[in-house]
């Protein structure tokens, strides 16, 4: 339903992508600018900071394997055909 919704509104399985590869080089940003922001707290807070972030990555991974499952039934996915494995096998 919410993947559904998703679709519906625009957001489609490369916005999703797109944001995971973001969020990396985002946990990676974070990471550094907590080190130089805070000097006084250490490596342990700006690991937090890196690691908080670096979790969104895989979130936004699922919905775009979700959004791309979606757009495969409904055949709206960009990008050319979609060939099923089953038919490539037996023919």
């Amino acid at each position: 339903m919410i993947i559904k919704m998703m679709h519906d509104k625009g957001i489609r399985s490369e916005h999703a992508y797109l944001a995971a590869v973001a969020s990396i080089g985002l946990s990676v940003a974070t990471w550094v600018g907590s080190l130089k922001a805070e000097p006084g707290t250490g490596l342990a807070r700006a690991d937090r900071w890196g690691i908080f972030v670096g979790e969104w990555a895989p979130t936004f991974f699922g919905l775009g394997l979700a959004l791309s499952q979606h757009e495969q039934q409904d055949g709206t996915l960009a990008g050319g055909t979609v060939h099923n494995l089953h038919d490539r096998v037996a023919g």
